[in-house]
């Protein structure tokens, strides 16, 4: 897909800055200065998902996920973003399975097992989140992954586990 132009590349920048500051309703502003082309750009959508996730509305972040995966499947974010959105509706399954489609494609993106691990332990499938958590660390780095799971309280049932690694 081409780049986005100005201005709509301008109010994605505007919008996303906003967004980083926590000024929602400006960042809300910006968004709705991009024209009804650019509304579909991989950009655009990318920040109306972040967007969305901060506000926790989950299922218009479901929908923006999977407007930005019809446009941009070749992205890996587009297809985290949706699995995000569904664990987040209590959709973990769902969530796994989308997931599971893709890792294969993308094999240095450490999200991918990373969030395969969170869902595997949400869903009880502790052994199989620990090995998702070990193929994220091998992409990611071992120390990295392991801080962030003992922050992640998705995982909290394995945290005794984790600290040991």
């Amino acid at each position: 897909m081409p780049d986005l132009e100005p201005p709509d590349s301008h109010f994605a920048s505007f919008a996303q800055g906003w967004l980083e500051l926590g000024n929602y309703t400006e960042a809300w502003h910006d968004l709705g200065r991009v024209s009804s082309d650019g509304c579909i750009h991989p950009d655009v959508l990318e920040v109306r998902w972040r967007l969305l996730a901060e506000q926790r509305r989950w299922a218009e972040a479901l929908d923006t996920a999977r407007q930005l995966l019809a446009v941009a499947p070749e992205n890996p974010i587009s297809w985290i973003d949706q699995s995000f959105a569904l664990h987040e509706l209590r959709e973990t399954t769902e969530a796994r399975a989308q997931l599971l489609t893709v890792v294969k494609r993308f094999p240095t993106v450490s999200t991918i097992p990373y969030n395969l691990a969170c869902y595997s332990c949400q869903l009880g499938e502790f052994q199989e989140s620990l090995d998702w958590l070990a193929r994220a660390a091998v992409i990611a780095g071992k120390e990295e992954i392991k801080q962030m799971a003992l922050s992640d309280t998705d995982l909290k049932p394995l945290w005794p586990k984790i600290q040991k690694l």
